[in-house]
């Protein structure tokens, strides 16, 4: 089965509970892992940004992996993020983090250093060459300030056998299009933008990584299999009461916005590292006017 077939559907990057100590709370990982899982996700993202990776330490990182394996205990496919802005740092990375029960690797591209196209392209070969599982490209230039254009990915999925997808989250539709009308059979194309999930799957995304199916597992996962089938009818009918919570998830910061909505839910503390603090709370507010209404 190809890794497009494998990871069909709803993935979630998961956010990384924190203790009043902001020690990594270990029991509410293990709880909101169940969660999602219970919801009717494919699959699972530990160590993404949503999971607030660059406060975390490579020993944190390390035992978070080993956790989500434990946990997750072949239920679904766990991806792991490995990625930053020093390409030679992350060859190391691919082979210090534990990636044997891994399905793929998702690694987004370098950020503030601006790369040429080029740049990125050659930053993405060295790791598919040393990775020994397969390279999910990440576009996300609102975090990392150099987009990755339509030529740059088809050209990586053509030529580097390693690189088996891209999560795309530039939000821009055109090159979204461009990449699904030139990609090879079996590359993975899925969306990171939660509000755009919808339209991006009914236009030919294999799915998405989404920040919201944290709070809501069973209702986005089933409008993603919806829109997967092209049931646009059922699947509208499941987004449209969702789309005030995209907003209020992506007011302030992520992963504030989940982690407030993720509180009410009482599955973790309302708890960030900083530079990252916790929702205002007039925004709080209204998470859980949301949540009551």
């Amino acid at each position: 089965m190809s890794l497009r077939q494998t990871l069909q559907g709803t993935g979630v990057a998961l956010v990384t509970p924190f203790t009043s100590t902001t020690a990594v709370d270990y029991d509410s990982l293990g709880k909101l892992i169940d969660f999602v899982i219970k919801g009717g996700v494919e699959y699972v993202v530990t160590l993404g940004t949503t999971g607030e990776t660059p406060t975390l330490s490579k020993e944190e990182k390390k035992d978070i992996i080993q956790f989500t394996y434990e946990k997750v205990a072949a239920r679904v496919p766990v991806v792991v993020g490995i990625g930053g802005n020093n390409t030679q740092e992350l060859l190391q990375d691919l082979q210090y983090f534990p990636l044997d029960k891994a399905t793929a690797v998702l690694s987004a591209s370098p950020y503030y250093n601006k790369p040429s196209q080029e740049g990125i392209f050659q930053h993405y070969k060295l790791l598919a060459e040393a990775s020994p599982k397969p390279i999910l490209l990440y576009n996300v230039p609102g975090r990392t300030g150099r987009n990755m254009t339509a030529a740059t990915t088809l050209r990586l999925a053509n030529e580097v056998a390693n690189i088996a997808g891209i999560k795309e989250a530039s939000g821009d539709m055109a090159q979204c299009s461009l990449i699904l009308r030139d990609r090879p059979e079996n590359f993975l194309v899925v969306s990171g933008d939660d509000a755009l999930t919808f339209a991006q799957v009914a236009t030919g995304m294999d799915g998405v990584i989404s920040v919201a199916g944290n709070a809501f597992p069973k209702q986005f996962s089933d409008m993603v299999r919806f829109a997967l089938k092209q049931d646009l009818a059922m699947a509208k009918k499941l987004n449209d009461p969702l789309i005030e919570a995209y907003d209020l998830m992506f007011a302030e910061n992520n992963p504030a916005g989940v982690k407030a909505f993720l509180t009410e839910l009482n599955l973790l503390e309302n708890i960030l590292r900083l530079p990252m603090t916790p929702l205002s709370s007039q925004l709080h507010d209204k998470v859980r006017e949301y949540l009551n209404s």
